[in-house]
């Protein structure tokens, strides 16, 4: 086992893990970080695809309990459950059409350290500005989010397809303009993710399953652990810090970021 590779692979999963649920662009920090370290993965997207399963099984483990009492209570009219389902699904099905339709193009168009950094530096200005805006939450709790706010976010998603956007910045963004409480739009991009990021990694798996083969398994395993125990340290700790301090030092964060990218460009 090439331990260089392994040990490439351990910094990548924990990128994802640690990018993939705040408002920073995992796919941005990827793109960048993998042309940097010229990774070489596992053939077939195996190993972005592990990662991001890893990613997504720790919202998924964290938020079990709500997951199980939802699955169960759904099917019956009228109840909170289905209310919840429902919205959720709404916020999913823009990325899902539009992600479906234009997936290929942008990918082949945009995934580019500069549209990364670019992106990296408008979006942080976007949540520097709104933080900034004076506000008064008015949707306290993710069941008060309503099926318009839901198709709202949903769209605000979509935008998540231009590497360096962000899904979970994207999403808590138009979240808080519509006047969700900081905390509350956290949690609801989180769970947001889990429809959004499982239909992703099946799309991909569907795409590459002509060329998915086991070989890589070794860095396929570390990507995988490294992006589940890291996503759930960070998602705890987002939830429990996000409501003190808000979202303004990401948005620091994405233009120095970006800026820092410009650089590197220049000097390559």
């Amino acid at each position: 086992m090439d331990l260089s590779a392994v040990f490439t692979a351990l910094i990548l999963g924990v990128v994802e893990g640690l990018t993939e649920f705040l408002p920073i662009s995992s796919t941005g920090h990827l793109i960048v970080l993998g042309e940097a370290l010229g990774f070489q993965g596992p053939p077939g997207k195996a190993f972005e695809i592990a990662i991001q399963l890893g990613a997504i099984s720790a919202v998924i483990w964290i938020y079990r309990g709500l997951l199980w009492q939802v699955a169960a209570g759904m099917w019956a009219p009228g109840t909170r459950e289905r209310y919840f389902a429902t919205n959720i699904i709404l916020a999913f099905l823009p990325a899902a059409v539009i992600g479906a339709v234009l997936h290929g193009p942008i990918t082949r168009l945009l995934f580019s350290p500069l549209v990364v950094a670019i992106a990296l530096i408008v979006g942080g200005i976007a949540i520097i500005l709104i933080e900034r805006r004076p506000r008064a939450a008015t949707i306290a709790s993710v069941p008060e989010i309503g099926p318009v706010t839901a198709v709202l976010i949903g769209f605000g998603q979509a935008l998540a397809m231009i590497p360096g956007t962000s899904r979970s910045g994207a999403t808590i963004i138009t979240a808080l303009l519509l006047g969700v409480e900081r905390k509350t739009a956290a949690e609801f991009s989180f769970l947001l993710a889990i429809p959004t990021m499982l239909a992703a990694t099946a799309f991909s798996l569907f795409k590459a399953r002509a060329d998915l083969d086991a070989s890589g398994l070794g860095q396929i395993a570390v990507g995988f652990l490294a992006a589940f125990v890291v996503a759930l340290l960070t998602v705890r700790a987002v939830l429990a810090v996000i409501g003190r301090i808000g979202f303004t030092p990401f948005g620091y964060y994405r233009i120095g970021l970006g800026c820092v990218i410009l650089v590197w460009l220049g000097l390559r």
